[in-house]
């Protein structure tokens, strides 16, 4: 049986005039939830990083109640950022954000951190596979990292009749 989530979040397109709050909920939750990575970019290089790269080359969507709890940004075929507010998560925020890009994409690919349990055994949950993993040294962070893929075919191909 599906789980049921109380969602009392909205989901949609954000804009420009969103990104310092899209850059504020990447910064809380990535700091909350990878400590010893904190503090690696100022907020402001944060808010540029939504507003001259992220904005520009992506699809970025926002889970919305009283203020942003979650974010996804994408493109075609990757996923390049999604962050749920900790307070947030395991609400359905990020499985619907999720559901925006998969129902946009026929595959997807991201990265995340080795040591990010919490975050690999979501993607794997949504039918992400590891395929490869890398020992940090061509990221910024210098952490071991993991690519995972999710193919809507493969998706399909296991469900049940």
């Amino acid at each position: 049986m599906a789980k049921r989530y109380r969602t009392t979040f909205r989901l949609r397109r954000l804009i420009l005039d969103e990104m310092e709050a899209a850059s504020r909920v990447l910064r809380a939750s990535f700091d909350e939830r990878l400590p010893w990575l904190a503090g690696l970019h100022t907020p402001a290089e944060d808010r540029a990083y939504f507003r001259e790269h992220l904005l520009k080359s992506c699809e970025i969507w926002g889970a919305v109640d009283s203020e942003l709890v979650g974010i996804i940004a994408f493109r075609d075929g990757w996923i390049d950022q999604l962050y749920v507010l900790t307070s947030r998560q395991g609400q359905g925020a990020g499985s619907a954000l999720l559901g925006v890009a998969t129902t946009r994409n026929s595959h997807l690919q991201l990265w995340t951190f080795q040591r990010n349990g919490p975050a690999r055994a979501f993607y794997e949950r949504h039918g992400f596979v590891a395929i490869s993993e890398t020992d940090g040294s061509g990221n910024e962070e210098r952490e071991p990292d993991v690519l995972y893929r999710w193919e809507r075919d493969r998706i399909l191909a296991d469900q049940p009749s």
